[in-house]
């Protein structure tokens, strides 16, 4: 697959480039990567998610779990069912709120399979920052799921369920790295003085990080000069934010990361941040900017923390595999496609091997779960009765 954008591409990109050529400019000659990446990916009618390109399924760049099969958000649904239960026994009204709703695959999903069990969901809720992913979302769903409402600011005294898969990967990471017996922020400059349609960037040095930002495993361990990784501020803030709206429920999320201890290996030394374009894997996170997804795994150590010292509590933490297979989706592949019938049966099972395969998302992907004001302890859900992963 070609990964050398179109004339009328590039030109988009280079027009985002401007304008962040005009922030560094108006900052004195740098700005923090979150702010770069902010702007890549968010920048009103220029960013990759603030643009009207295709980015998710075999067209786009990337394909998520949601895309692949429906029969990964009707193995959630198994996690939800107790929390259901329990809401309904309060007279609670079912609500689901879920943050960065990519198609609209998960909802539909979801919202499929809690009809076909005879649960009628209240109030769907979606969060999205990307205006031409919430058309599509609204195309899919504003039909068949009239409960399905789309919002721009977190609800106030929310009790239900709230879902994020692939959510804290887009958020902007500050970069730090090691130098000289220190931590100091790896920032964005002009790659030179360039012409007005070819303009490039550039890492440079910026200012000392604070001891209070640091990971605390980063500040018990010397690492060798230019050892270069990530902190995410935004996905702490987003925690607490959680936290704070969330009366009695369960909050769900998914996505690609490490716990601390192999986040932060010494064999990991240039981070992870990287690009998707094409569905190619891009190491230069100044790829076009604009066209190119930016993202950064999850460090699982310290969104586990943040949730608890927020006054959450912890459910279960475990790879994505492990989840669905303790979850039930062999069970719900046998009930939606018959065995003997290979035609029927092999799509499906290809799909889900693709979600469990430590070679694909099986390993690389974990679930966390946390709740708040229910009378489940951690290991308790279906999804996090078996092999639990250490934090």
């Amino acid at each position: 697959m070609d990964i050398n954008p179109s004339s009328e591409e590039a030109s988009h990109s280079q027009t985002l480039a401007r304008l962040i050529q005009k922030e560094i400019q108006a900052q004195n000659g740098q700005i923090s990567f979150a702010k770069y990446m902010e702007m890549a990916l968010y920048t009103p009618g220029l960013g990759y998610y603030a643009a009207g390109k295709n980015k998710l399924g075999s067209k786009g760049d990337f394909t998520t779990a949601p895309e692949i099969s429906p029969l990964f958000g009707a193995t959630i649904v198994q996690t939800l069912l107790p929390i259901i239960e329990y809401l309904q026994n309060l007279n609670q009204p079912i609500k689901i709120l879920e943050f960065g709703a990519g198609t609209g695959a998960l909802a539909e999903a979801l919202l499929t399979e809690l009809h076909r069990q005879n649960i009628e969901v209240d109030s769907y809720d979606i969060l999205d920052l990307s205006a031409d992913l919430i058309e599509r979302q609204k195309s899919r769903l504003a039909e068949s799921f009239p409960m399905v409402t789309w919002i721009n600011q977190l609800p106030k005294n929310f009790t239900g369920i709230i879902l994020a898969n692939e959510v804290l990967d887009a958020m902007p990471i500050e970069l730090i790295t090691y130098q000289n017996q220190g931590w100091v922020f790896k920032d964005v400059t002009l790659a030179k003085e360039s012409a007005e349609d070819a303009i490039s960037f550039r890492h440079c040095l910026g200012k000392e990080v604070s001891q209070a930002m640091l990971p605390e495993c980063l500040n018990q361990q010397s690492f060798e000069n230019g050892y270069t990784t990530e902190i995410n501020v935004n996905a702490k803030a987003w925690m607490n934010s959680i936290s704070e709206i969330l009366d009695a429920g369960i909050l769900l999320i998914i996505d690609y990361g490490f716990p601390e201890h192999e986040y932060y290996h010494a064999q990991r030394n240039q981070g992870t941040v990287m690009g998707h374009y094409a569905h190619h894997v891009i190491q230069d996170p100044f790829f076009y900017p604009g066209l190119c997804d930016l993202t950064a795994h999850v460090d699982w150590t310290s969104i586990a923390n943040t949730g608890i010292n927020s006054g959450l509590s912890l459910l279960g933490f475990t790879s994505q595999a492990s989840y669905l297979l303790d979850a039930g989706i062999g069970s719900l592949l046998i009930d939606k496609a018959d065995p003997s019938n290979s035609a029927e049966f092999m799509p499906h099972s290809n799909a889900i091997q693709k979600l469990l395969s430590e070679a694909e998302m099986g390993e690389l992907f974990k679930v966390i779960c946390f709740g708040k004001d229910l009378p489940f302890e951690e290991g308790d859900l279906p999804g996090f009765r078996s092999r639990p992963r250490s934090l």
